[in-house]
């Protein structure tokens, strides 16, 4: 099946990952078609090569060269599974453009995922990271998942109740030796409530007159904010938010907020609260902050940034003493929201 894919030796993935870190893959596969699935993944268990799935790498640090096969999954698919005039479900293959689908959606009449415009990534990515933007996450939208299993060798359709979802975490996240997205089953609706009450959404319609907004209009005033908070990884190497916003315990966040009062505490229910991971750093003094290539965005304290030619070392010790000096300061542990290849948080 070697139409199905391209298959390239010591290949540079500089251009596959969104930091513009340098590293490189022993061997790197781009699959047209999920059935030579088996013969890829066969060919590198023979040549005893760990296997990374890649998408538009913009959820990803390289803190050093892949032994192995990254795997790109280029099949773009979408069918429609069924549609009662209000509730429809389609099956979108994991290559499809995230943005693309956000956008391809939007223009079919369907809402559901207008809160999640401009993500970078592609869509087998979504479910794994569980992505969540503006009070709104994935998971909500997911019917299914279509992923190979490597274990069992065949590919299963996992219902949402089987995918183990949560913050930014999914069953996928949690094993990723074993699962290879490679299509997402998701609802959406002609007439859906829309999310409005979440970080200026509103008030971001409302600057523009819009009064009575339809699911285009949310889509279009969430891309003007994270244009405005995030900066562009065309122009500066970034994977987006870098740390997870951390849970902790109700009796936790009130202790912090009695000895800081303007900071930013989110009920995250089950006696759980969300603290900004983003005001912690800030705090901290990390925002615009500067180590030769290797930096925090002046731009949003949550993003890592690769001014020029910053390693994947150099960048990870950075965020490892940001985190460090959150913990010192305030007894809350940061979590990095990209994978990490090639070294352990």
């Amino acid at each position: 099946m070697a139409e199905a894919y391209t298959l390239i030796e010591d290949a540079a993935l500089g251009p596959c990952n969104t930091l513009r870190v340098a590293a490189r893959a022993r061997h790197y596969a781009e699959l047209r078609d999920p059935a030579a699935l088996p013969a890829v993944l066969d060919a590198a268990d023979a040549r005893g090569e760990p296997v990374l799935v890649l998408g538009e790498g913009s959820n990803v640090l390289f803190a050093g060269d892949f032994p192995g096969l990254v795997l790109r999954p280029a099949f773009a698919g979408v069918r429609r599974l069924a549609d009662d005039g209000e509730r429809v479900i389609l099956r979108v293959e994991a290559g499809y453009g995230w943005d693309a689908l956000v956008d391809w959606s939007l223009a079919q009449g369907l809402a559901g995922l207008e809160n999640l415009a401009l993500i970078p990534g592609l869509v087998g990515a979504a479910p794994i990271q569980n992505i969540g933007a503006y009070g709104v996450e994935v998971a909500e939208r997911v019917v299914a998942v279509e992923a190979w299993d490597r274990d069992e060798r065949r590919l299963r359709r996992l219902p949402v109740g089987a995918c183990a979802f949560g913050y930014r975490d999914s069953r996928f996240k949690q094993q990723p030796e074993r699962w290879i997205v490679t299509a997402v089953e998701f609802a959406f609706s002609r007439s859906a409530a829309l999310r409005l009450d979440y970080a200026g959404v509103r008030e971001e319609l409302a600057a523009g007159g819009i009064t009575a907004p339809t699911a285009s209009d949310v889509a279009a005033a969430v891309r003007r904010l994270r244009r405005r908070k995030l900066p562009d990884p065309a122009r500066i190497g970034n994977a987006g938010s870098f740390f997870k916003n951390p849970l902790v315990a109700d009796a936790v966040a009130r202790g912090l907020r009695e000895a800081e009062p303007s900071m930013p505490v989110y009920p995250a229910g089950r006696e759980l609260a969300k603290l900004s991971a983003a005001w912690l750093i800030e705090r901290c003094g990390w925002r615009g902050h500067r180590e030769g290539d290797a930096g925090i965005s002046a731009q949003h304290a949550l993003v890592l940034v690769n001014h020029g030619a910053a390693t994947g070392a150099e960048l990870l010790g950075l965020a490892r003493r940001v985190a460090d000096s959150v913990c010192e300061r305030y007894g809350v542990r940061l979590e990095p929201e990209p994978r990490i290849v090639g070294a352990t948080w």
